[in-house]
């Protein structure tokens, strides 16, 4: 049998159960499909088994994380020594065996990276998104809907799980319902008055971890918000003579040899200079409990006790308690391995206040050795050992001092890292039903999409919603998206503001010349009445391929027009064009303003005798200025908005008003 017949007798033996099922027509489709599935992490893993079975024949894999030793327990593709490898590349070689007619082409980057422009998602038919964190999610949503591409949006929290298919101008976009803000902490909370352990976590990791290792080093900028935002002036004043005491410290780590005794220095700073400046402040004391200020010897030697919190995280109420700095014991005495904390799993047993001493000397040294060997600035990362034991350690010195209950290192590891707890077999199921969603987009069977959950009810373990239109106040899906070609180094924001919206002939003639102002992300780069950057180049505005620039109409008459930009096509002549056009101008949705109300009509009611009443149209007149045209000092929507309001905006500085009844305003 030649080996031709041979594939196809395994293709069909491989497909039977699936044409069955699909059909054969849709299965034929399949492998031709060309899908981008973004994340090899948990639902990712499950999910690329499920299509490479399914039959989908172009995978794309995307993901920029490495393997954890913590994925091991449900990201079945990666094994042991995969560990600190790039999670694309090695799910793709171990799923690739799964089936050899399906093509995998796994890349290791970021989704945000310019390279991933609108043009490259339209290579796709569609997205799967298998992500865990907004940021990306939100990206992905917004390409998507440029770029005209359904996707498939999912989730899972423990037992919990979400499907979500989205389809431009069909359905709501990710965007479309507004996502709860991360919690945070006012900034004298985190710096001088904990009450719970997240609060000295947040304390360690963002506050601590970048002053001594990292790129704050004055913090100025948090501190002036939060004066903006009436926190304490007093607390404020003495966070920044703190912050800026930290240089000391800082070049201590970086410089000379570091040793323990550096260790030391560092910790007399934060655990008692710091506790007794904040002491001084009596005040700030009156309602709350003082802390303690931390000894570095006698917790070293054992013979140092803090008051034990309550699991509340509140100080016990226990006149028996022993006072801190009390010996606790015999500093000689042994240790029983309950104290010691021994037993259990390494990261799940509480330290003491002695381990996590030696922990901070231990983990400052090994972040400061980095730094002398080369790395500039370090960060918190959860996968990072050095920078995970010194904020579990610094943050349970600090609970300690101000009578919190202690975490253990992987209670820091899931607080620090914003980690959901993730559940394989919830991973399954929600991979599974995104496939379901997927097969029913590529039907293109509308009626058929919905929202799938995973939910706490034994009876409905599954629950599905009808999926809702877009949201009209959306400020994603309800753009008009379009994209140019263009050279960013050769093109201005004006040339290329000015080609989209066109001369307003025809349908594919845009909108014409209006006032506008031009963002890009948060940026404004123009408005009517500031143009510095009308002239400057695309490239010197930072505004480059992958980006966006949104066109905002200044009367509000307009819907909002939003400019993907791209490269220029590769064949693309050097002495040609450096802006390529869409062929049809967009066009976004017009909705005029109402028309200005009439006065009320005159009372026809006769005056009493003796009253003077008399009614006066306000007139304005303006000098002629014979034959010579003045520059324009404000736009023509705001010179109008004035005349509404009986207002004259005057051209220069030597017009007139030739009218007896109009008061001139400097």
């Amino acid at each position: 049998m030649s080996a031709s017949k041979m594939d196809g007798h395994r293709s069909r033996g491989r497909y039977t159960h699936a044409e069955a099922i699909l059909g054969p027509e849709l299965c034929d489709r399949l492998a031709n499909t060309k899908v981008l599935l973004v994340g090899a992490g948990g639902i990712g893993c499950e999910l690329l088994k499920n299509i490479i079975l399914t039959g989908f024949g172009h995978i794309t894999l995307l993901d920029l994380d490495t393997i954890d030793l913590s994925n091991l327990n449900r990201q079945f593709l990666f094994k042991k020594k995969d560990v600190k490898q790039s999670k694309a590349m090695v799910a793709a070689h171990t799923a690739g065996a799964f089936n050899p007619n399906v093509h995998i082409q796994p890349v290791h980057a970021n989704i945000k990276e310019s390279q991933f422009d609108i043009e490259w998602f339209q290579t796709f038919d569609i997205v799967l998104n298998a992500l865990d964190n907004l940021d990306a999610r939100r990206h992905v949503n917004k390409m998507c809907i440029a770029a005209g591409i359904p996707l498939v949006e999912s989730g899972t929290a423990g037992y919990l799980g979400q499907v979500q298919p989205l389809v431009k101008d069909r359905t709501e976009c990710f965007d479309c319902i507004p996502k709860p803000a991360p919690k945070s902490f006012p900034v004298c909370t985190i710096r001088s008055t904990p009450s719970q352990p997240i609060h000295c976590i947040v304390w360690a990791k963002s506050y601590l971890l970048p002053q001594l290792f990292g790129e704050n080093e004055d913090g100025g900028s948090e501190l002036d918000e939060a004066e903006k935002q009436g926190e304490n002036a007093q607390e404020i004043a003495a966070l920044r003579k703190e912050v800026l005491a930290y240089n000391v410290v800082r070049n201590s780590l970086r410089s000379a040899e570091t040793t323990d005794d550096a260790a030391k220095t560092v910790f007399h700073k934060v655990f008692n200079t710091d506790i007794l400046n904040l002491l001084s402040m009596a005040d700030m004391w009156r309602s709350r409990e003082k802390p303690t200020v931390l000894d570095f010897d006698t917790i070293m030697d054992g013979s140092f006790v803090v008051k034990e919190p309550s699991k509340s995280g509140a100080a016990p109420a226990n006149s028996k308690q022993k006072p801190n700095g009390h010996l606790n014991r015999d500093a000689n005495a042994p240790i029983s391995a309950s104290q010691k904390g021994e037993g259990g799993l390494k990261d799940q047993r509480e330290l003491s206040l002695q381990e996590n001493l030696s922990l901070f000397v231990s983990s400052t040294n090994r972040l400061a050795s980095r730094l002398r060997a080369g790395e500039e600035f370090i960060s918190f990362d959860k996968d990072d050992d050095d920078t995970l034991d010194f904020v579990t350690a610094a943050s349970n010195l600090r609970s300690a001092a101000y009578y919190i209950e202690r975490k253990t290192r992987w209670e820091v590891k899931e607080m620090a890292g914003n980690i959901i707890p993730a559940i394989a077999t919830t991973n399954a199921i929600i991979s599974g039903l995104i496939v379901l969603q997927a097969l029913h987009l590529l039907r293109k069977s509308y009626s058929s999409l919905k929202n799938v959950h995973i939910q706490f009810k034994p009876s409905v373990p599954l629950s599905t919603v009808n999926l809702c239109p877009p949201n009209p106040k959306c400020g994603i899906c309800r753009d008009t998206y379009t994209k140019v070609q263009c050279d960013p180094a050769r093109v201005t924001l004006g040339e290329l503001v000015c080609g989209i919206l066109g001369n307003g002939e025809g349908e594919d003639g845009g909108t014409g010349k209006r006032d506008v102002s031009v963002y890009e992300d948060k940026r404004v780069l123009s408005d009517p009445d500031w143009d510095d950057n009308v002239e400057r180049t695309l490239e010197s505005l930072n505004v480059t391929r992958g980006k966006f620039l949104t066109i905002v109409d200044e009367e509000g008459e307009w819907e909002t027009i939003a400019v993907a930009l791209c490269e220029l096509p590769p064949n693309h002549p050097a002495d040609g064009p450096a802006l390529l056009l869409p062929s049809s101008l967009p066009l976004p949705p017009f909705n005029p303003r109402p028309p200005t109300p009439m006065p009320p009509a005159p009372s026809r009611k006769r005056s009493a005798p003796g009253d003077e009443v008399s009614e006066v149209e306000p007139s304005a007149k303006r000098a002629k200025t014979n034959g010579t045209s003045l520059p324009e000092l404000g736009s023509p929507s705001k010179k109008r908005r004035l005349e509404e309001d009986g207002l004259v905006m005057l051209d220069g500085g030597a017009d007139k008003i030739e009218d007896d009844d109009v008061i001139e305003i400097d």
